[in-house]
């Protein structure tokens, strides 16, 4: 999935946090939006390897919840927003495609590794690859409980994440070629 989604479903947790009187919402939402992101940073190595930790990230996002219930600051707010995202995040891959560069075609069986037991879960393919016309409409939907929640750089960040949403989803396939034509 597209790494707007992955931070939309974060700021959608942040959002409910935000809606039950969390008193650092906006910590708890640049958190989130960090953590969605994160992940894809492995972009640059092994994809879905590098920087996806299902298991770790989310027994460190309890902890760091725990953290925040006892001890409410920004800080503690944001990291608990960021770890829960990055988590989700890692884990929700494993419903999209696989890591090859046309994950259309479903010719790769690496949905997201799973470092505990050393193996990759297959890919399910809810979400057929990032930038499929359902990415964009998870990613929409997920985007409406931040874009109500909250006002001023955050909403404004859900607009622009939108646009670069449809931006990529209309782009997405010819990607490849692209690459193969400039980069190598």
């Amino acid at each position: 999935m597209m790494a707007t989604t992955h931070a939309f479903v974060g700021l959608a947790l942040a959002s409910a946090y935000a809606a039950a009187g969390g008193e650092y919402a906006t910590a708890a939402a640049a958190g989130a939006l960090a953590g969605g992101v994160f992940p894809d940073v492995d972009l640059l190595a092994e994809h879905r390897k590098t920087l996806h930790f299902p298991e770790y990230y989310a027994v460190l996002g309890v902890l760091a919840v725990v953290v925040a219930a006892v001890a409410t600051v920004p800080v503690t707010v944001g990291v608990a927003g960021f770890l829960v995202s990055a988590a989700v995040h890692s884990a929700s891959d494993v419903f999209g495609g696989g890591t090859e560069a046309r994950p259309w075609l479903a010719q790769d069986d690496r949905g997201v590794f799973l470092h505990t037991q050393g193996r990759w879960a297959r890919p399910r393919r809810w979400v057929r690859y990032d930038g499929a016309p359902e990415d964009l409409a998870v990613a929409v939907a997920f985007a409406v409980p931040g874009w109500v929640a909250f006002d001023g750089w955050i909403r404004e960040a859900v607009v622009a994440g939108v646009v670069v949403s449809v931006g990529y989803v209309l782009v997405r396939k010819r990607l490849p070629a692209l690459e193969e034509r400039y980069l190598q």
